[in-house]
């Protein structure tokens, strides 16, 4: 599928779907819980639903007839590990936080945890070998640190050691080691990305699960505790929001963008600020976000907290004046793709003027943009940032493998239109 956004002078007011992130923390919190839990104002997506048929597959019973609100009847920390196969797809969230869920089962089976071929790309080693240091039996069927993974049991708890690559690793013990018979301690010698780690820690004290804290560094987690059902509310994903941020900072007249919390913990609200230094017009109204269309001048962001609004940032830049620095996000490499590669190689396919760098992108404002066609690497947030792109420009940007936008945000195309983007998929 192709998606063809055309230049255009964005007006309106769009509200945000609900947060991917909460939503899947909120799927496995409720699956783990004992009784029924209502998660309301979910995300629908592709990787939210992996989420779903995952734990279902561990043992919860989910109902998912309401767009409005999910009904989970949870395990109470009871995982169902018969041998079985479960496919997460292409979410990666699923995949890891699963994971420490999966090792609560008893040792009487074997589940073995398989998705995609990019998710079966993703490095998985340094948690399984911290799942294994706190007494469960996991390890990668092709021995190179990735899946597909089995897990035969039984987290016990212990001491573990563990660099973060990726936040989604300390996530997954945290959510586990409460229902784990034993008390668990962790030392975290490398985290990126640690505001999704907060997020997973807000959980987890909406909960009242005993933890101590060390500045991150070091966790200690009181063991044979048990998570309770809840009435939740997901919040705005800041993470969508932001293509709407860029998009409205580019090409609009005036955008609300309503129902974001920055209470909320999500590292990409960040992406407010970064906009404001490049000189967005941004106004905090009490209905929402007012964004107007601005002249942007290049500034140094380091980008380690927010891994996933590399992509809609690079194409902001792009339209800026000076020279803007997309800094020590060395894991935006690791995503769905090689999002630092990619975004070089789309945006050098425009006109820009693009310096990768081991860990992030130099992106030199001032060169001439044209639209044609690119390519949206079957990686959804490379997709809708070069969107982005297409609406700030004279000729049309056409983006390949468009339909891979329904992992995260199905109705990012209608969304647009809403605001008098000029965007179609063919």
């Amino acid at each position: 599928m192709k998606l063809i956004a055309r230049k255009s002078h964005l007006k309106g007011t769009v509200s945000i779907p609900g947060s991917k992130s909460h939503t899947i923390r909120a799927v496995a919190i409720a699956s783990l819980a004992e009784g029924k839990s209502l998660i309301r104002r979910p995300l629908i997506s592709s990787d939210t639903l992996s989420a779903v048929d995952c734990y279902r597959a561990l043992g919860a019973q989910i109902d998912t007839s309401s767009t409005t609100v999910w009904t989970v009847i949870g395990t109470g920390g009871h995982i169902d590990s018969h041998n079985q196969i479960i496919d997460v797809g292409n979410s990666g969230t699923t995949l890891r936080l699963a994971l420490g869920s999966a090792s609560l089962g008893k040792p009487d089976g074997t589940l073995t945890f398989t998705g995609d071929a990019q998710l079966q790309s993703r490095l998985l080693s340094d948690l399984i070998q911290s799942l294994n240091d706190l007494g469960a039996n996991v390890r990668s069927l092709s021995n190179n640190g990735c899946a597909p993974v089995a897990v035969s049991g039984q987290l016990k708890g212990g001491q573990t050691s563990i660099a973060c690559f990726t936040s989604q690793y300390l996530s997954s013990l945290l959510l586990a080691c409460p229902l784990a018979p034993g008390n668990s301690f962790i030392e975290v010698t490398l985290l990126n990305e640690p505001d999704y780690v907060r997020m997973t820690l807000d959980w987890l004290d909406k909960q009242d699960i005993w933890y101590e804290n060390n500045k991150l560094k070091t966790l200690f987690i009181l063991g044979d505790q048990h998570y309770r059902p809840f009435d939740e509310t997901i919040g705005a994903d800041f993470s969508s929001a932001t293509f709407f941020l860029c998009a409205a900072a580019l090409s609009g007249q005036e955008v609300l963008i309503e129902g974001l919390d920055f209470l909320d913990s999500q590292p990409d609200k960040a992406v407010v600020d970064y906009l404001r230094a490049m000189g967005v017009c941004i106004q905090e109204e009490k209905t929402g976000v007012l964004v107007r269309q601005s002249a942007l001048k290049g500034i140094d962001i380091d980008m380690n907290r927010t891994p996933d609004a590399l992509p809609a940032m690079a194409v902001t830049a792009a339209f800026a004046e000076g020279t803007t620095r997309l800094l020590n996000v060395p894991q935006a490499r690791k995503k769905e793709t090689d999002r630092i590669a990619c975004m070089a190689a789309e945006l050098k396919t425009l006109g820009a003027d693009v310096e990768e760098l081991p860990d992030g992108l130099v992106i030199h404002g001032g060169a001439k943009l044209t639209g044609r066609p690119v390519h949206g690497h079957s990686d959804h947030r490379i997709v809708m940032a070069l969107a982005v792109a297409g609406l700030a420009l004279d000729e049309p940007v056409e983006i390949d493998t468009a339909e891979v936008m329904n992992v995260t945000f199905p109705n990012f195309v209608d969304l647009m239109k809403t605001l008098n983007a000029e965007m179609n998929l063919q």
